[in-house]
């Protein structure tokens, strides 16, 4: 018994759904935190080990910035809201 060839209708790309671009999150330096309670805050509201929080202090430290997260517009609203609330420089923009 031989079972015939299936064909599958491929969808045109142009017809397709545009997908969301990723979002990012962005913590910027300020002149008020430590870099030992920016390390913290990754720590505790992340959950990043102590290697990935240290490298993104670093990162706001010495280039002004870190992208600290990526996805969904809404996710990166609530991660920019969370770093507010720490006390932290944050902003969320659709990822380049």
């Amino acid at each position: 018994m031989s079972v015939a060839p299936v064909e599958l209708e491929k969808p045109d790309i142009e017809e397709g759904v545009a997908l969301d671009p990723p979002w990012v999150t962005l913590v910027w330096n300020d002149p008020v935190n430590l870099m030992s309670y920016v390390t913290y805050v990754f720590r505790t509201y992340f959950g990043y080990p102590e290697e990935k929080a240290t490298k993104l202090m670093l990162d706001v430290h010495q280039r002004g910035r870190a992208v600290v997260a990526t996805g969904g517009r809404e996710e990166m609203e609530r991660h920019t809201e969370a770093m507010h609330a720490f006390g932290l420089w944050a902003t969320f923009q659709k990822d380049r």
